[in-house]
């Protein structure tokens, strides 16, 4: 089976099909509409055959249902149709978590995606937890998300943004009781010094979690972090909640 995955950006709508080595992108923006996201991926991937679409959307989902209209796209993506817009079976995600899934290697996992906010997601027992720790309070006037988001690297600069990044890392490593913390997204390059217990991640991996979607072979990770089993025992599905 063949898998096309959009990952929708505020910037970008990056594409790429399962076994072709080239991805492709197009602008998004505040300008984007369902419609609009439809129209400019399909004359952008004419040539490509594919047989079931993933997507990662830059808001919650909650069991493949868009929550809230994305605050950096045109507004109508509550309730859209998917599925019949493309004429082929789509799967949604938040787009953290899409990422998340295909950085995962096991064990308890915490994803950290750096980008225009804070997108994060949890992996434990086979099952995709969508958070959203952008939410939280930093201090007493500003959130995570608002902190170390694009806007807050800009507001503070690269020395007090790598701080606070240390300290947030560090923080919900502990919260979470994770085994490691991925952290990902644009601005995941802008990190200097790794925390303990955490490595970088690549944008790249949102394509893996989005193949991993549709294909049970891609998922089974057993409990040893850092590795996959050559011989799966047992298995279950990942669920996303």
């Amino acid at each position: 089976m063949s898998v096309l995955v959009i990952d929708i950006g505020g910037t970008n709508l990056k594409l790429a099909v399962k076994g072709v080595e080239e991805s492709r992108k197009v602008p998004s923006g505040r300008d984007l509409t369902p419609q609009v996201m439809i129209q400019r991926v399909n004359e952008t991937i004419r040539d490509w055959t594919f047989d079931t679409i993933s997507v990662g959307f830059p808001a919650p989902v909650v069991r493949g249902e868009i929550q809230l209209e994305p605050a950096n796209l045109a507004p109508g993506w509550l309730g859209f149709d998917f599925t019949a817009a493309f004429g082929k079976p789509v799967k949604i995600i938040n787009d953290a978590a899409m990422q998340a899934l295909g950085s995962y290697e096991g064990g308890r996992m915490l994803f950290l995606g750096l980008g225009t906010g804070l997108g994060s997601a949890l992996i434990t027992g086979h099952v995709v937890v969508p958070l959203e720790l952008g939410r939280l309070p930093f201090d007493g006037e500003r959130t995570f998300g608002e902190v170390l988001g694009r806007r807050g690297l800009a507001r503070i600069g690269k020395r007090e943004w790598r701080k606070a990044v240390a300290r947030v890392v560090t923080s919900l490593m502990g919260a979470f009781v994770a085994d490691y913390v991925v952290i990902g997204g644009g601005n995941a390059k802008n990190v200097k010094d790794l925390p303990p217990g955490s490595r970088l991640g690549h944008n790249l991996t949102a394509f893996r979690g989005g193949f991993r979607l549709w294909s049970a072979e891609d998922v089974w990770v057993l409990a040893a972090s850092g590795g996959e089993s050559p011989q799966p025992t047992a298995q279950e599905a990942l669920r996303v909640l």
